[in-house]
């Protein structure tokens, strides 16, 4: 069992975008590290290959200052625009794609299921009332009380259950501080601020668990309020709404 060090494996496409964006713009910052690394290598190289040539460092300055007048070389015009426009076009490529998925998380849709995530201190609480109110609180299962298998400090006694393939928006607020709900694998989190509403949107691609916890600092047991999102098919879906009607 190696250790987990990129992202999680996307469930909508967001999160898609998200890891795309990611290894394109990881693609230019290796091309932008190996050639400053070039760049300074051969520098020091080639100043210790003058160095030997010329003897002490002080012989090596005598002769460069008797030798070159610095102001022919200290400006470079066809140097300056050229180190001007490629980062400024690197800059475009990477502006282009980010912005691209930047409104798409910000697209405005019409889902067919709303719900609302309400951070405490230090729990989440949801509420199902697009048609028969459904609200639960969901509260970590502490260690003690865990299944074999069960994940320590991410299992929850009421997880969020969410049909695939479904328009969803989810509506964060909170009740007494700062809260976030964050669920990485969807490419989802969003601060919970008392007296505000923020909403997201989200499209399963696919049933599982999915995992996530609070991500703002909201006081001593910040640690212990995470979020499971369960996706399933409609027909359990609505078989889970009718089977928890309050």
């Amino acid at each position: 069992m190696g250790f987990k060090i990129g992202f999680q494996d996307s469930a909508t496409p967001i999160m898609e975008g998200i890891v795309d964006l990611h290894n394109y713009i990881f693609f230019y910052l290796i091309l932008i590290f190996v050639f400053v690394l070039w760049i300074f290598l051969s520098i020091i190289w080639d100043f210790q290959i003058m160095i030997k040539w010329w003897g002490t460092y002080d012989d090596f300055f005598l002769v460069r200052e008797s030798n070159f007048d610095i102001r022919e070389i200290s400006h470079i015009s066809i140097l300056e625009i050229i180190w001007t426009l490629v980062p400024s076009f690197i800059l475009i490529l990477i502006a282009i794609p980010s912005f691209a998925l930047l409104y798409a998380m910000d697209e405005i849709l019409n889902p067919l299921i709303t719900f609302k995530a309400i951070g405490h201190q230090w729990y989440w609480s949801y509420e199902f009332t697009d048609h028969t109110p459904v609200i639960f609180d969901s509260n970590l299962i502490f260690a003690d009380s865990l299944n074999k298998g069960e994940f320590r400090l991410l299992q929850v006694d009421n997880p969020v259950i969410l049909p695939v393939n479904t328009h969803i928006r989810v509506i964060i607020t909170s009740m007494d501080v700062l809260h976030s709900w964050g669920v990485p694998s969807l490419g989802v989190k969003v601060d919970g601020c008392p007296g505000r509403l923020n909403q997201a949107f989200i499209y399963l691609k696919r049933e599982g668990v999915f995992y996530g916890q609070c991500s703002e600092l909201c006081g001593v047991s910040h640690g212990f309020m995470p979020i499971t999102v369960k996706s399933v098919s409609m027909t359990d879906y609505i078989g889970w709404i009718n089977s928890h009607k309050n």
